[in-house]
């Protein structure tokens, strides 16, 4: 006798758990207890088990187990699978043809265009020779321990997803911060988004689209890195002190106008920290999606990890901290200069 029989018993519901039954060879733990002459009355309270579907479905054969529920969902997404894919490919395939493109780009251009232009960029948005030497000297050592081309792979996944992050994650950012009512439901989704595992969206992407596709980890790295762009621009627009905005209507100003020359301005430190914590998600996504086929260092880490190769792992994960530091400290010094000139 289960230890749940009970239940259905007090619901009437003999008939329906009957229907489904079988008889079949008894379990090993039922022929032990036999032959203990253990029985399920003699449980005592503290051996009880929770009402799980599992231990529902030894009182009820027709109750459904919890294996039946993970298959159940596995059948429902698969058969919608075809009809996402049909919408879902043409939505998303030019993200695989930025991302093939940076990739192009990065590798098909001699290295001593690469490494001045992005000197280049780095001088030019934070103002700073330091770091500028700074930035040489590390893609210096990098390439000169053969790790060139896998670091620009990474920055090329890294700048077209860190990129459209922000194309999309700071207009969701001020639609949120203008209506309280899209705030109250962005925010779940926005939640569970952040709190959902790295590797949790690699899953159903998989079955959506190739792995041979730059999309489906563009897609997951997306996902994972867009969240703090969202958050910090709402943020601090609604941080904007109420008195400059008061200021701007006695002044006439439209909604428009309010918003490009006086609420972005202001929240431009916030919008820029969520842009670099954005920047660092990619980053750690990207090592994540060497799992499905995303080029770069994450590649080496998985092979150390693989082939147990202790000397590959290490500095492929010392190349990954490097990049790491380097987009770090260009974001922030980008940052400090834009509360100085504030200030000022």
């Amino acid at each position: 006798m289960a230890t749940y029989d009970f239940v259905f018993s007090k619901l009437g519901l003999q008939d329906w758990c009957a229907q489904d039954q079988s008889v079949g060879p008894m379990s090993m733990k039922d022929l032990l207890s036999k032959s203990r002459g253990e029985t399920e009355s003699s449980q005592s309270l503290w051996e009880v088990p929770f009402p799980s579907m599992d231990n529902l479905n030894e009182a009820c054969s027709a109750f459904p187990q919890s294996r039946e529920l993970t298959k159940g969902l596995e059948n429902g997404f698969l058969s919608v699978k075809d009809n996402l894919s049909i919408f879902l490919d043409p939505l998303t395939q030019p993200l695989s043809w930025f991302l093939d493109g940076a990739l192009y780009f990065m590798l098909a251009t001699p290295w001593w265009i690469i490494i001045p232009l992005l000197l280049l960029v780095v001088q030019l948005v934070t103002k700073s020779w330091r770091l500028v030497a700074f930035v040489g000297f590390s893609i210096c050592t990098l390439a000169f321990i053969d790790h060139y081309e896998y670091a620009m792979q990474t920055l090329a996944i890294i700048f077209v997803c860190a990129f459209l992050c922000v194309l999309f994650g700071v207009p969701i950012g001020i639609a949120m911060s203008r209506s309280d009512t899209m705030q109250r439901f962005t925010i779940p989704i926005l939640d569970m988004l952040q709190t959902l595992p790295p590797f949790v969206y690699l899953i159903p992407l998989i079955f959506l689209f190739s792995v041979t596709e730059s999309k489906l980890y563009g897609i997951a790295i997306i996902l994972y890195a867009i969240v703090p762009v969202i958050r910090l621009t709402n943020l601090g627009i609604r941080l904007v002190d109420k008195d400059v905005i008061e200021a701007a209507d006695a002044f006439g100003m439209t909604k428009q106008q309010k918003l490009y020359r006086v609420q972005i301005p202001l929240a431009l430190p916030n919008i820029m920290a969520g842009v670099n914590q954005t920047i660092m998600m990619s980053l750690a996504m990207v090592v994540i999606a060497s799992l499905v086929s995303a080029p770069g260092l994450g590649v080496l880490v998985l092979r150390g990890i693989r082939n147990l190769e202790l000397g590959v792992g290490l500095v492929a994960g010392l190349g990954i901290v490097i990049l790491a530091v380097i987009l770090d400290r260009v974001t922030k010094m980008s940052l400090a200069r834009i509360n100085a000139s504030q200030k000022s």
